[in-house]
């Protein structure tokens, strides 16, 4: 069920239009380790380990994973690590969630219980793979989790005191983040058509407005979401992904957008790419320390033809966004 109302809160298996032909579509991940139960230093099967867990999948819960949905990834010298340290590390994506889907208004707290019950009765399974015995642990990433982030944010708050709290709260009062942090999006998907392959300022902020009313945004070129340097990993390829930075209007304006990017991937019409991003909050304070930096604001904003001054010279500015009644995003929604 997909859906762009501008009032309807949105529900945990409804997928949301996006602007450019981008969606955000739910689906539930899970982060894999695995360790060794016996003492055989034999390295592990990733096939046998994927087939295992597939068919476990669907006998315990009669839910059906392609093979391109788990990721598994060997350590490097695995004959070297100790015996307590994981020997893989993986993930696993539950896109089929229709199942869940109701119009009963207690469909937020029903899926969240059928996720506890996937992770309680996985957690701690043992896989026989071809004579050798393997113990899998798996958790929901706190990425994917809003009640971990807000938890996080709040004891933040309680510890460190108002008077390090984001710029338009008054000193003394509690801190309250309004940026969310997004990684391992494709730069093409919020690049100008046609024009380049680099993430554009202007279309990056058309496509967040439907999530609310921004303040402030940043996008720059990111290496990838990095991962274990023991890992073995895949080369990663410069410029194709990028780290978008958005300041929301306020803090409720900030818990709607990250409550609904929490648990999606984004999906592009007429791609077979899902960008299974990590989106977080930001912790280190991006635009309030860029007012030290004004160049670094400068850096990544386009030149954008206005079209409304008198002069020559002044018909392109730094883009800075507007609002008014008549031009806010209509694309809003309640949590």
């Amino acid at each position: 069920m997909s859906t762009n109302r501008s009032s309807d809160p949105l529900l945990p298996t409804e997928t949301l239009e996006l602007d450019s032909g981008l969606s955000l579509v739910p689906r539930f991940k899970l982060n894999l380790t695995v360790h060794r139960v016996d003492a055989s230093v034999k390295p592990l099967d990733e096939w046998q380990l994927k087939r295992s867990l597939i068919d476990f999948l669907k006998a315990s819960f009669s839910v059906i994973v392609p093979e391109e949905d788990l990721h598994v990834r060997k350590f490097k010298d695995i004959n070297k690590r100790k015996r307590e340290d994981p020997v893989a590390r993986g993930k696993l994506f539950i896109r089929q969630l229709g199942f869940l889907s109701t119009s009963s208004e207690d469909q937020e707290k029903k899926v969240s219980e059928w996720k506890k019950k996937v992770v309680a009765k996985i957690d701690g399974i043992e896989l026989s793979l071809v004579g050798v015995k393997f113990k899998l642990s798996v958790e929901i990433p706190q990425s994917d989790d809003f009640e971990a982030m807000r938890k996080e944010w709040e004891e933040n708050s309680a510890f460190h005191g108002g008077d390090r709290g984001y710029s338009g709260y008054f000193r003394g009062r509690k801190r309250e983040p309004d940026t969310i942090v997004l990684r391992g999006v494709p730069s093409r998907w919020f690049a100008e058509t046609r024009v380049s392959s680099k993430p554009s300022m202007l279309v990056t902020h058309t496509i967040f407005s439907a999530l609310g009313k921004i303040r402030n945004l940043d996008v720059a070129e990111d290496d990838g979401i990095r991962k274990d340097t023991d890992e073995d990993d895949e080369d990663i390829v410069p410029g194709l992904q990028c780290k978008i930075a958005v300041r929301f209007d306020d803090h409720s304006e900030f818990c709607k957008a990250l409550k609904v990017l929490c648990g999606r991937s984004l999906q592009k019409e007429g791609s077979r790419l899902k960008a299974d991003y990590e989106v977080s909050w930001d912790k280190d304070d991006v635009f309030r320390n860029a007012k030290s930096q004004p160049e670094q604001n400068i850096r990544s904003m386009p030149k954008i033809p206005t079209g409304n001054y008198r002069n020559e010279g002044a018909r392109y500015q730094p883009y800075v966004p507007r609002y008014s009644e008549n031009n806010t995003r209509s694309k809003r929604f309640k949590v």
